[in-house]
């Protein structure tokens, strides 16, 4: 009998993107052999993904869980193929249920996310999952990105366009602030803030360095160009980054729902009104699809490519 290493099971579901334990069982009733094992996965139905791996999934779905007692949240992006299968209802209960699962069994990350067993069935792991999706809904399924919040105070989300963007925010209270209908609405109100404006920070000491330094350096350059004397170049240059940090800065930005206000100032209205402590601790904005080039298709360059063969 063939010995069946690890890497050989990694090649294997590398090649066919089935589940781990099903490339293992292939390569052992194959006896090792690569082509057979893949044949075998084929047969029992198990690789029909591996047609679908090449494929580029950048459509699907950011999505959002929450614990009931709102201090546990996840968000988590699913990508599919095409816009029509993340509007089915196969698409949506997928994603739901990995947000559920990163949330109840808190993954250090993707690789151990996918070995992990389903919280709601522990026959399979995440990674079957995935593979079960991919062949039932008939598109290359991915999990792409996941966040997990866990806290003594608030965690609010906020999924925007059925799942284009999504936004994921920490806030920091007290008991009083926990249990606030006040404070629950300001933390929604901050993820509707950062899907919106798309802040780069919390506070202004989180602003990337190399960013500011750029800013301060084009800044310069602009005010030199334009001839203003050198004696209030300076001056223009921190104008000029303190408007960028009311950019890029959420605290420092104009609340979308009303001009008068920044977050800072709401946060600090909000507090005072229920009778407690606030603090924006972290977020993360996820929008679907960012980062991944997506396939354009030619037809008439496939019509081509068909009559040459």
């Amino acid at each position: 009998m063939a010995n069946i290493t690890a890497a050989l099971v990694k090649e294997l579901r590398e090649r066919t993107n089935a589940g781990m334990m099903d490339c293992k069982k292939a390569l052992v009733e194959s006896d090792g052999d690569m082509d057979k094992a893949i044949d075998w996965l084929r047969e029992k139905g198990l690789a029909q993904a591996a047609k679908k791996a090449g494929r580029i999934a950048a459509e699907g779905a950011v999505v959002a869980y929450m614990t009931p007692c709102g201090c546990t949240g996840a968000l988590v992006e699913v990508n599919c193929e095409t816009d029509f299968v993340a509007n089915t209802d196969n698409f949506k209960n997928f994603a739901n249920a990995v947000a559920k699962h990163v949330a109840l069994a808190n993954p250090a990350d993707l690789d151990e996310l996918m070995k992990q067993k389903f919280v709601d069935d522990e026959s399979k792991t995440i990674e079957d999952m995935v593979s079960d999706a991919t062949v039932a809904i008939g598109e290359k399924i991915t999990v792409r990105r996941f966040a997990r919040y866990e806290t003594e105070g608030v965690v609010s989300s906020y999924i925007h366009m059925g799942g284009k963007v999504g936004v994921m925010v920490e806030v920091a209270t007290d008991e009083v602030g926990k249990n606030s209908d006040l404070v629950k609405e300001f933390a929604h109100d901050v993820c509707l803030q950062i899907a919106a404006a798309k802040p780069e920070a919390v506070r202004r000491e989180e602003v990337d360095a190399d960013k500011l330094a750029k800013e301060a350096e084009i800044q310069r350059a602009k005010a030199i160009e334009s001839g203003k004397p050198e004696k209030i170049v300076d001056r223009i240059v921190a104008g000029q980054i303190e408007k960028y940090y009311k950019e890029v800065c959420l605290l420092d930005q104009q609340f979308v729902k009303d001009g008068d206000k920044t977050i800072t100032s709401l946060m600090n209205e909000t507090a005072k009104a229920a009778g407690t402590t606030l603090d924006i601790v972290r977020y993360v904005r996820f929008e679907r699809g960012e980062g991944i080039e997506k396939r354009k298709d030619d037809l008439a360059a496939e019509i081509a490519a068909m009559k040459k063969a």
